[in-house]
């Protein structure tokens, strides 16, 4: 078996759909676990659907028609007969969506958004799995929530390793091509849950682990892993290989070709991971494995709209280990990654993504029992294999706040100047 991984951007408009169709016809006999993102900036949309129906700012059914327009012009370009399945499919889909908005939410912002975000995948792979259908690459459409099995924490789910090996032993031991979902998952109460934003890459590597699959390829608008995001830096390089410990390092410190969770089920089975274009599938692109070689030039990863959290007793009394623990309790529960931390005799600093609807509450929280400041529209600099070169480099006309350096890898918090 071979895992296959196509982001929203691979499948963002008709054309696009029809090169996945050309890219898996590259592999002719092999089977395949194609793992599908939804189309374009969905989830974005989603998102915003999700927003309008809990906090009621604007009509969600303005925006639940935004994305139904999207999805049905490009089934238009990839469908010409009028009567094919996929449009009553389509619709059935929609109705489902439009049901959901229709009452009043009575759960948690977390649960609600994941059963309305989680339809962009669905609704992607039920087009894209027509469409190869239509032309000629026979497969299968499989319901990911009916597979990858997880606890109730929504929107993070955990999975359950044992379960979701038992249900892909059973549906995914046919051979041939199989089409499903990247991001969401299942509970035992058949709600369905999502594994973290660009959640998709981890679900290839979950899919990989289960049935010990020969490789896992991502393909993406990029030659490979780059050492900076185009972005940011007009000239960037392609890394041939990478170790799992170096993949694994610049997932956790933000770099977002690899979702962060995407490496451990890898590694434990020795499965490589490829990072390819899918503009040009003849290029090599970069190959993640367990060969250990330091990489050979140093790479850079920015986290931009950043909060720099500084926090100190109101009594002038020490950080202690009773103190972060009732920290990062608070954080686990408010469900805030730490990008960053300093600690001192009496502060500590954190820099965490600017979350609007978080921030807030965690600042009120905090104010309870310390004295807080924080300085908002910062960044988070992070370069593994720096030199004082590169430092000197990414920090022209910015103030270093907080600065954390280790033997391979720096992280500076940084504030523009002008």
């Amino acid at each position: 078996m071979r895992i296959f991984k196509f982001g929203g951007a691979s499948v963002k408009d008709a054309n696009s759909v029809a090169n996945v169709a050309k890219i898996l016809n590259r592999y002719p006999n092999e089977n395949i676990i194609a793992v599908i993102s939804a189309m374009g900036k969905t989830t974005n949309t989603l998102e915003k659907l999700t927003n309008a129906f809990y906090y009621k700012k604007e009509n969600p059914l303005d925006v639940l028609n935004e994305i139904k327009k999207y999805h049905f012009d490009i089934v238009e370009h990839l469908f010409k007969n009028k009567n094919h399945p996929i449009y009553n499919e389509l619709n059935n889909t929609f109705v489902e969506l439009e049901w959901a908005i229709e009452n009043e939410p009575s759960h948690s912002y977390n649960y609600e958004y994941d059963q309305i975000v989680s339809m962009g995948e669905i609704i992607s792979t039920k087009i894209v799995s027509a469409f190869l259908n239509e032309n000629g690459i026979k497969n299968k459409w499989l319901d990911a929530r009916g597979i990858i099995q997880t606890d109730n924490t929504y929107r993070e789910g955990k999975v359950d390793w044992e379960l979701t090996q038992n249900l892909s032993s059973a549906f995914l031991s046919e051979n041939g091509v199989f089409i499903t979902q990247g991001f969401i998952g299942g509970t035992s109460e058949n709600f369905t849950t999502t594994l973290g934003r660009e959640g998709s890459d981890y679900t290839a590597a979950i899919l990989a682990y289960t049935t010990n699959a020969k490789d896992v390829t991502i393909w993406k608008d990029v030659p490979g892993v780059l050492n900076a995001d185009p972005k940011w830096f007009d000239e960037t390089q392609k890394l041939k290989q990478i170790s799992y410990h170096d993949a694994i390092e610049l997932a956790y410190y933000g770099a977002t070709v690899i979702h962060p969770k995407t490496i451990k089920p890898l590694q434990n089975k020795k499965i490589s991971l490829y990072v390819k274009s899918f503009l040009n599938p003849d290029e090599e692109g970069t190959i993640i494995n367990e060969a250990q070689s330091p990489l050979p030039i140093p790479c850079f990863i920015f986290k931009v709209n950043q909060v720099l959290i500084s926090l100190s007793p109101k009594d002038f009394s020490f950080i202690v280990e009773e103190n972060l623990s009732s920290i990062f309790k608070l954080f686990a529960e408010k469900q805030i990654k730490v990008n960053v931390m300093q600690s001192s005799a009496i502060s500590f600093s954190v820099s965490i993504d600017n979350d609007e609807r978080k921030l807030p509450e965690l600042i009120k929280i905090l104010q309870k029992d310390y004295r807080v400041l924080y300085n908002e529209n910062t960044e988070l600099i992070t370069i593994r294999y720096y030199d004082q070169a590169t430092i000197d480099r990414v920090t022209i006309d910015k103030q270093i706040l907080l600065e954390v350096k280790s033997r391979y890898t720096v992280q500076l918090v940084v504030k523009p100047t002008i």
